[in-house]
């Protein structure tokens, strides 16, 4: 679809081309948001107002139902207290223009004036009290939305979690928490603008029907603007949200522990800052854009909202004049006039603000409803308890996006359990991608995944990730202590000394923990007071330890000696042998062709296809792909030293 009619074409700076490939904006198309969320006209407004509300109430029950009624309940009867004030005051302007002398008139007067003032009083009691249960159930509102929010996403498959268009969902639907929350007083406010506009137009309704729709047309200009403006800023928001987080971003790197070397010795500081500066001011060329559009849009209204005060007051006049309206009439006219401007001006401005926030939590929703539909299915058959093997007949898997070729390629072989599988091939080969699937991360594009007769795509996702224990080559290095950096292996488990000693022990950790100022105890996050920093092989120790606290059927570990020296190293893979003494299946990913030689079954892959199966004896008898990188690996340890050249 072509672009919106009155959107700039948006600058690009230099500074996205080079940092990032490309402009960072979001085409959205124009489809979705603009036939629905960005429909921001008053017949929209007036339309979806008591679903805006009906959904800022639904909010508010589930975090706090008492509170909520009483805000509902303060409101309502502080509205009706604004109208008893109104007819008071015409009563007392009635008693207070009429009659022989001043001393009789303030009598007469005196109880509409005690009438008013008790009212007062009332309205300020209520407005405590609403103000008091919003207090209560703002937090708790944005709490309740956090946390279905990060549920939902915590619980999407991965390949939601890698997908583009999933993720500006996410980006954007981060901010409905705290819509929600403001939800809770905009909509507190929308609530106690319409009853006191309803009391006011009652009022002018009894006083004189003509005065109605003056009013109405006093407050329509700055309705519109408003309504434009809001559409405009939402528009903006969208299609700026990944720029906006891409500066985030090279502010972060600036700041961040884990660049701060390559910063200071490589001088990247300022490069980084001037490409700051240049995304900061592309972005600033967008709120100078809507600011001037916000000004225009303004001024217009206010010429509009001034002509039609013009008139209302004209035509106040001449009804006096006219002798159709006595002077105590028009006096609570012209305070109902007043009251019903404020009241209707502040309904259109919080409507407004309201449809905003609306605007932001049906992000939220649309996240809630998507992430349903991509969830990790609940259920299914159950796996066998001992199986003896695990099977791929033909699977075939592509990542979205990338349709050169599939990562794993008609690929059938045998994982045969209890034993020592080493996974082998050139970067790109599909080992990863293998794992991933063994893992249920990922479901294949074709073929099967079974366990015995079982297939994996059946099974219970959650029974299947139970059997699993993972070390992958970039696995988490969570900025807790020691101790939930093993424990989070299986977080479900009770945590107790024992368990954490024996996945400690089995990992070869004991001496890593030792050297801990604390012990298990020892925070490890360097950025926090007290924080400690574990070399890189003391981090892959723990994550072997954490994968033993598991406890998991299959064993799969990625590169698990990529951080280690050659004497930690060998000690790594006698532990990984000794699990698999004990029963355990590990599946070995690893370029270091020598560790392997103590596996029961190695399979080769090349191009995402399997090349060859075998034995490592087998293999090197063979000599196909697993010979050939073999032997170019063993080149590097015999090829001669050449002789020093004389000085």
């Amino acid at each position: 679809m072509g672009k919106r009619r009155g959107t700039a074409e948006p600058t690009v700076s230099g500074s996205e081309r080079l940092l990032f490939g490309g402009p960072l904006r979001y085409d959205m198309g124009w489809n979705e948001h603009a036939d629905a969320c960005l429909e921001l006209g008053l017949r929209a407004m007036v339309v979806r107002l008591p679903g805006m509300l009906a959904s800022s109430l639904r909010l508010a029950l589930q975090a706090d139902a008492r509170a909520a009624w009483i805000v509902l309940a303060a409101e309502a009867v502080r509205g009706l207290a604004q109208a008893m004030s109104l007819l008071a005051v015409n009563s007392a302007l009635g008693s207070l223009l009429t009659g022989p002398d001043i001393g009789q008139r303030l009598r007469s007067a005196a109880p509409a004036l005690i009438a008013v003032a008790a009212v007062s009083l009332m309205a300020v009691l209520l407005r405590a009290a609403s103000t008091y249960a919003t207090g209560r159930l703002e937090p708790k509102v944005e709490r309740v939305a956090t946390e279905l929010y990060l549920e939902r996403a915590a619980n999407v498959e991965l390949a939601a979690i890698e997908d583009h268009a999933f993720h500006k969902l996410l980006d954007t639907a981060q901010y409905g928490a705290e819509s929600a929350r403001r939800m809770i007083s905009v909509g507190t406010r929308v609530i106690s603008a319409l009853i006191s506009l309803i009391a006011a137009a009652g009022v002018l309704a009894v006083l004189h029907p003509v005065l109605l729709p003056l009013l109405v047309t006093m407050t329509l200009p700055s309705a519109w603007s408003a309504l434009t403006n809001a559409r405009r800023r939402y528009e903006s928001f969208h299609v700026w949200v990944q720029h906006v987080r891409a500066g985030r971003l090279i502010s972060q790197l600036l700041t961040e522990p884990g660049a701060a070397p390559e910063i200071r010795v490589h001088g990247v500081g300022p490069f980084l800052l001037r490409h700051f500066r240049s995304m900061s001011e592309t972005a600033e060329a967008e709120q100078t854009r809507l600011a001037r559009l916000s000004a225009r849009t303004g001024l217009i209204a206010a010429c509009w909202t001034g002509l039609a005060t013009l008139a209302t007051y004209a035509t106040l006049g001449a009804l006096l004049l006219a002798g159709a309206m006595a002077l105590s009439v028009a006096g609570t006219a012209v305070i109902a006039i007043r009251t019903g401007s404020a009241s209707l001006d502040s309904l259109v401005l919080e409507i407004n603000q309201l449809h905003e926030e609306a605007l932001f939590v049906g992000d939220l929703q649309r996240l809630y409803g998507e992430a349903a539909e991509r969830a990790i299915p609940v259920g299914g058959e159950s796996l066998p308890n001992n199986p003896r093997e695990i099977r791929f007949e033909h699977v075939t898997f592509g990542y979205p996006g990338d349709a050169a070729r599939p990562a794993l390629d008609d690929v059938t072989l045998t994982l045969p359990l209890g034993r020592i599988i080493a996974l082998v091939g050139e970067n790109g080969s599909g080992k990863s991608t293998l794992v991933k699937l063994l893992a249920g991360l990922y479901t294949p594009d074709r073929g099967r995944i079974l366990w015995d007769d079982v297939d994996a795509a059946h099974a219970d996702r959650r029974l299947l990730a139970e059997r699993v224990a993972m070390v992958a080559q970039d696995f988490k290095r969570w900025p807790f202590t020691a101790r939930v950096n093993v424990a989070v292996g299986r977080s479900s488990a009770p945590l107790t000394e024992e368990r954490l000693a024996a996945a400690v022990a089995e990992a070869g950790a004991e001496e890593v923990v030792a050297d801990l100022p604390r012990g298990l105890d020892t925070l490890l996050a360097r950025d926090f007071s007290g924080g400690h920093e574990l070399s890189g092989g003391q981090w892959q120790r723990l994550g072997i330890a954490r994968a033993a606290y598991r406890r998991g059927q299959v064993l799969i570990v990625d590169e698990p000696t990529a951080a280690l020296d050659a004497r930690a190293e060998l000690e790594v893979f006698e532990k990984i042998r000794a699990l698999a003494g004990n029963g355990q299946t590990v599946v070995l990913i690893t370029h270091r062709l020598a560790s392997v030689r103590h596996a029961d079954l190695v399979h080769v892959l090349e191009h995402g296809r399997l090349v060859e199966s075998g034995t490592p004896e087998e293999l090197l008898a063979r000599g196909g792909v697993y010979a050939e990188l073999y032997a170019l690996q063993a080149e590097q340890f015999t090829a001669e030293v050449p002789a020093p050249k004389p000085a």
